[in-house]
């Protein structure tokens, strides 16, 4: 295929995804999707109060000093304009490394664009049924471009493909129509980062800042689209496939309203890289059964895409969220990975140093061999009295392995924020999916208690 015909079916692709935006009512909507969708709010909610409590996420807010607007801060006490609540709550969201992931979009459809669409619903005083309805607009699109990209290798899937589904969600909740909405995921593709995945390894926050940035471009290229000055020109073959890798045009549209990767995303029960959560369960499993001062080598062989998180040492939370080394060492010294597991003085305990120097990280082919299906790995803990060997398909939390229902999902949020916030923000995400007005529960929301 010669540039211009990737360029024209890229531009076809995009417009029967903008048609698709356009048309797509809360109505018409699967109840087990609804249902899934409602579990990856609450997720996405929680989960960004969680992050709202980090220190450095409160010296932030103060250092941006946000103006006073209509769209809420989460936790923070306040609301403020659309575009500093649409940035500030992103990068609250993938703070703490929590937020919800799809294997097959490669990254998170959620946080590329939740943040942005609530935020424009608050502003907008949607109702439940409008704002849901963009959020999923935003999910689909946003995993469906993210299973259209082939990034370069060394390229972080953060503020790339997902400006796209930020973008249609906006362009839903601003009611416009399919060629508005298809010139609006078509600037969106045109607009991403291009971020590195040493970045993140090196535990810089640059990370957390794409996704910010893909929320708040989403936002652009709907406003453009809205305004009548953006055009459907394929971009994404370009911006996503001849600059940042390769593109797909036939993953765009393939499903749409049939097939819906709202259904095949993971929640996260470690404050960690999803690559890392296969071995972190699989150490978990057999916690009982290793005393700590007998390991002598844990060997965790995974697939490519993980092989790269091989430090034992890190000098922030970031770094060392992205180090399997890290989290398998935690996991054994805490019995968890929750975030009070790399803060503080439990960042640099030498427990876990000392353990994580003992980890070897290695690809194995035949585990490569089943991606994106399974993101596994294949453990081996060798210790004075010999060896034991496990092997899991995909972390736990995934939709196709141990799926969390709506209890695990509130069990896990009442541990990061406590039994009380945790039911508050439940109530609030159930209320944002039926309310006449969004902006009631999400601005309860915001002045919820950030201990």
């Amino acid at each position: 295929m010669t540039a211009v015909e990737a360029q024209k079916s890229a531009q076809q692709a995009t417009a029967q995804a903008g048609a698709w935006v356009s048309g797509l009512r809360w109505d018409d909507v699967p109840p087990r999707v609804r249902g899934r969708l409602g579990l990856v709010l609450l997720d996405t909610l929680g989960v960004c109060l969680a992050g709202a409590r980090e220190e450095e996420q409160r010296r932030l807010v103060e250092a941006w000093r946000p103006a006073p607007g209509p769209a809420p801060l989460l936790g923070a006490g306040r609301t403020t304009t659309v575009e500093a609540s649409a940035w500030l709550n992103a990068a609250a969201l993938v703070r703490l490394e929590l937020d919800e992931g799809n294997k097959y979009a490669k990254g998170h459809p959620a946080a590329h664009a939740f943040p942005a669409v609530l935020a424009l619903a608050a502003d907008l005083r949607a109702s439940g049924p409008e704002t849901m309805a963009a959020l999923l607009a935003a999910y689909e699109v946003a995993s469906r471009f993210g299973r259209a990209t082939s990034l370069r290798a060394g390229a972080h899937p953060h503020g790339s493909w997902g400006v796209a589904g930020a973008a249609a969600g906006c362009a839903r909740l601003l009611g416009l129509g399919a060629d508005q909405a298809a010139a609006a995921v078509d600037t969106g593709a045109g607009l991403p980062v291009a971020g590195h995945f040493g970045s993140a390894l090196d535990g810089n926050p640059v990370r957390d800042a794409w996704m910010a940035a893909s929320n708040l471009s989403g936002l652009a290229a709907a406003r453009m689209a809205q305004a009548g000055v953006a055009r459907n020109t394929g971009t994404a073959a370009i911006a996503l496939g001849e600059l940042l890798g390769g593109f797909d045009p036939g993953a765009v549209a393939d499903g749409l309203g049939e097939r819906w990767d709202v259904e095949l995303g993971y929640f996260k029960r470690h404050a960690a890289c999803s690559f890392t959560h296969p071995a972190a369960d699989v150490v978990l499993a057999l916690r009982p059964e290793i005393p700590l001062d007998a390991v002598q080598e844990i060997v965790v062989e995974t697939h490519a895409l993980a092989a790269g998180l091989t430090s034992t040492t890190w000098d922030s939370r970031l770094g060392a969220l992205f180090s399997t080394p890290f989290v398998v060492a935690a996991a054994l010294v805490h019995g968890h990975v929750r975030p009070s597991a790399s803060s503080g003085d439990a960042l640099h305990d030498p427990r876990v140093a000392a353990l994580a120097g003992r980890v070897v990280v290695r690809e194995a082919a035949d585990l490569t061999a089943r991606l994106p299906a399974e993101r596994a790995a294949r453990v081996t803990v060798r210790g004075v009295s010999g060896a034991v060997t496990r092997e899991v398909p995909n972390p736990v939390g995934d939709s196709a392995y141990h799926p969390m229902d709506a209890a695990a999902l509130q069990d896990l949020l009442a541990e990061l924020l406590g039994p009380a916030t945790a039911a508050e923000v439940a109530r609030c995400a159930a209320e944002t999916a039926t309310a006449d007005d969004v902006s009631i529960p999400l601005r309860r929301l915001a002045c919820t208690s950030t201990p």
